[in-house]
């Protein structure tokens, strides 16, 4: 079973790394690919992290420090833009996995739901609006416009979900092994100046 799970988990590592793919769109995919649906259940989310760092530090050890601190600091041009919905960085540009394939995810905390919405039409910003699960499994509106990264000559999907201000007191809960799920642009800031250069 730990077997199973192991190759499964690599096999979707690969997929988020080098396709962006998501958690669980790159686990299933991986089932597929491998041809190994109904032999045992799925790696969980940390095995598939673990395997993701482990597949950076292989094959992307080159090119992927350079790549995060782009991503970090255009998460950061779109946080001081939003900067009155007190935005918190989440995903794998927080977390230190992203690469130039990986998205940006921003948690917006607002009085109300259609300010976010309003700014982005004031900055004359182009974008999508969709539901999405939020962090506690309740949908929540995501807005999704994509950015150019210079540094990466690349345009990147930036989505920012919305949730109520008193949204915000749960979202910095540590997970289970005591990280923090999210930070603020004054963290990103730090995660920035304390990456080699």
């Amino acid at each position: 079973m730990e077997t199973y799970q192991a190759e499964i988990a690599a096999a979707a590592a690969r997929l988020i790394v080098e396709e962006g793919l998501d958690y669980g769109a790159a686990k299933r995919r991986a089932v597929k690919q491998l041809g190994a649906s109904g032999r045992g259940g799925l790696p969980d989310n940390d095995e598939v992290e673990a395997a993701v760092e482990e597949y950076i530090a292989l094959f992307c050890a080159d090119t992927q420090p350079q790549e995060l601190r782009a991503l970090r600091e255009l998460a950061l041009q779109w946080m001081q833009r939003l900067a009155r919905f007190q935005p918190h960085l989440g995903g794998a540009v927080w977390r230190g996995t992203a690469t130039r394939h990986s998205d940006i995810y921003l948690q917006l905390f607002c009085e109300d739901s259609k300010a976010a919405e309003i700014a982005l039409i004031d900055m004359g910003v182009r974008f999508e609006v969709r539901s999405v699960p939020g962090f506690h499994g309740e949908m929540v509106d995501a807005l999704s416009v994509h950015a150019l990264c210079v540094p990466l000559q690349e345009n990147i999907g930036v989505h920012l979900l919305v949730y109520d201000l008193d949204d915000i007191r749960g979202a910095l809960v540590p997970d289970g092994q005591g990280r923090r799920p999210r930070g603020d642009a004054a963290a990103l800031c730090r995660l920035i100046e304390n990456a080699a250069p």
